[in-house]
């Protein structure tokens, strides 16, 4: 280990002490001016951090809890986002798939750095209909669909090879059989019951919006939180 690396492992408090937050141009955000969908909301700050050029404004964490009750989040790529909610895709039999088959409550986050904001939403994930999720496959690229072949997420790997080794094989049955689609695809809708709209203030006067509803069929309620 290096001098430096020592440094920064016996000093990492003072370093994050001294990191710069919100350092950016922060957007303005009216609470009192917002809609009373969220969806229309989401789409307008989506929006903005596509066009500020944050980068992958589509990254979002899917956090889901097991049997135990042990929660797990990761970082996906929305899929889609409809007036239904938002969407991604896993294979049914990864950790993920396998958590909200027991368990369909899930949150997700959005974070765009830069802008100060987050989204976050919590609701219950409905894995589509089997020609829903096979045409999402069948929509992506050859080496996502390829990856989507392998079966074996989250098991333990005892040789790196063995990934190119299937990799290969995967791309043959795909070029044998364009049309191939895997039995444990599966695409998920997130119905939203909470999402807060989160809007940094270098004050740390930080503006949060949250719209809750008791059922997906039940009216948006709104309201501010304390920062």
């Amino acid at each position: 280990m290096s001098g430096e690396q020592r440094s920064v492992r016996d000093g990492v408090r003072d370093l994050l002490r001294g990191l710069p937050v919100f350092a950016g141009e922060l957007p303005d955000f009216d609470p009192g001016a917002a809609p009373g969908d969220p969806a229309e909301l989401f789409l307008e700050w989506f929006t903005t951090a596509l066009d500020g050029g944050v980068a992958e404004p589509h990254a979002m964490t899917v956090a889901t809890v097991d049997e135990a009750g042990e929660p797990s989040a990761r970082v996906v790529i929305m899929k889609d986002f409809t007036p239904e909610g938002w969407w991604f895709a896993t294979t049914t039999g990864s950790r993920k798939g396998r958590d909200l088959a027991r368990n369909p409550n899930v949150a997700l986050l959005f974070y765009w750095n830069g802008q100060g904001r987050q989204v976050r939403v919590r609701g219950r994930a409905e894995l589509a209909s089997p020609e829903q999720c096979a045409a999402d496959y069948l929509a992506r690229p050859l080496e996502s669909r390829v990856a989507g072949l392998h079966g074996r997420q989250s098991e333990p790997l005892a040789d790196p090879a063995d990934v190119d080794r299937t990799a290969v094989e995967d791309r043959g049955r795909l070029e044998r059989d364009p049309d191939l689609v895997p039995e444990d695809w599966g695409l998920y809708l997130v119905r939203p019951t909470e999402v807060e709209f989160w809007q940094a203030d270098r004050d740390r006067r930080h503006t949060r919006l949250r719209y809750a509803r008791t059922g997906t069929d039940a009216p948006w309620e709104q309201g501010l939180l304390w920062p």
